[in-house]
């Protein structure tokens, strides 16, 4: 499976990826483009990966999380490219047989991908354009 898109993330697929008969909850996060990052106005961002160890680490993250939460059941995408102001980033679903351990996993996920996936983004606004490096997103 690829962690990584050049294309519109579609999260309802991804529900339905990972729903399972037994779930009673799944938790869907969407990380969108804003317009401002530490008081800079932004128009767009590129993404941009080193493809082979964002997909190693992003494989490592889902089995550890799979590991503490051996009951959920997860997709994650990440696009990459040119994005605007409301595009969707990263997408999210974790499915559940309770709604503590979707929450719990999907939560852990966005927090260890934003530490260490090597992502980077770089930012265009009126002012023009900066490399914001990957330990650094927020």
């Amino acid at each position: 499976m690829s962690y990584l898109t050049d294309e519109a993330i579609d999260a309802p697929a991804l529900i339905r990826r990972v729903m399972r008969a037994s779930d009673g909850a799944y938790v869907l996060f969407e990380g969108v483009v804003r317009n401002h990052h530490e008081g800079h106005a932004v128009e767009s961002i590129f993404y941009d990966a080193y493809r082979p160890m964002a997909e190693k680490e992003m494989e490592a993250i889902v089995r550890e999380v799979e590991h503490e939460y051996p009951d959920t059941a997860i997709a994650v995408v990440h696009r990459l490219g040119e994005l605007v102001v409301g595009d969707t980033s990263i997408a999210i679903v974790c499915a559940a047989p309770h709604r503590g351990e979707a929450f719990a996993a999907c939560r852990t996920i966005i927090d260890r991908v934003k530490q260490t996936v090597p992502i980077w983004k770089k930012e265009r606004g009126p002012g023009g354009e900066e490399w914001v490096g990957w330990q650094s997103k927020r």
